[in-house]
């Protein structure tokens, strides 16, 4: 036994290993806060479920679930990305949390990466979750899987930026009302259960610049009807990801 063998090494685990540790942490985080699962899983599941089985909205396509179900994956990605990522946010920030990981061998942008990874996996088993429900309804997506992964990132990265935005700058209690309020508005006027085509054309010129609307429509253009990546809808959500996480890496406070 040579000299050395006990001898300790201190020192912080790599970047790569405290990411991933800190990515468990808040997805099992998420999964056990029951509003957050209310939000990113039974609110999603309901209305895809009650929608496609009464005829309670003129979807204008022979079968409900096939315009539904694109339309409710877009929320289901904005619900974990934008809603529930504020609200754990910003009461992370109100009670110090961000603070104390922010003093930790965690750098900062490492702290983000693991939320948003905690974000992407979520998301992974909304996803399956959904899929599972909209097959089961008479579902039959069409389209390229890839086109769909890379509207699902930007969407992703999009309404992450939002969050992190609103949960940086504003009071945690205002922060969980501004999101779920937004939550709502979205869900009504975003395309995502009532097409956009029902509205007046002055407000869905507005509407369609929204990013729920740019993820809903991209993913129902791909998954109802076949068409490739839609170009404009991906350069939307590419741009409020470029405004919004632009916005927040620049304005968003710690304390």
């Amino acid at each position: 036994m040579s000299a050395g063998t006990f001898t300790p090494r201190p020192g912080a685990a790599p970047v790569s290993r405290m990411i991933l540790a800190q990515t468990a942490l808040e997805t099992r985080m998420l999964l056990r806060n029951g509003e957050q699962l209310l939000l990113t899983v039974i609110i999603p599941a309901l209305l895809l479920t009650l929608f496609s089985a009464v005829d309670i909205v003129d979807t204008g396509s022979e079968e409900s679930v096939d315009f539904l179900a694109p339309g409710i994956l877009a929320l289901a990605v904005m619900s974990t990305a934008f809603t529930g990522q504020a609200i754990a946010t910003g009461f992370d920030r109100r009670y110090g949390v961000l603070k104390r990981l922010g003093a930790s061998p965690l750098p900062r942008w490492a702290l983000m990466a693991a939320k948003t990874l905690s974000v992407l996996v979520t998301e992974v088993l909304q996803i399956a979750l959904l899929t599972v429900i909209a097959l089961a309804l008479g579902w039959s997506p069409q389209g390229d899987p890839l086109s769909v992964a890379a509207l699902i990132l930007l969407g992703t990265a999009a309404f992450s930026g939002l969050g992190l935005l609103m949960a940086g700058t504003l009071k945690a209690e205002m922060t969980l009302a501004a999101a779920n309020l937004v939550f709502l508005l979205l869900l009504v006027g975003g395309g995502v259960i009532v097409p956009l085509e029902k509205f007046p054309d002055a407000v869905r010129s507005v509407l369609g610049l929204l990013p729920i609307s740019a993820l809903s429509d991209g993913l129902r253009e791909v998954l109802q009807h076949g068409a490739s990546l839609p170009w404009g809808d991906a350069a939307v959500l590419a741009g409020w990801a470029v405004l919004g996480l632009g916005a927040a890496a620049r304005l968003f406070r710690w304390e």
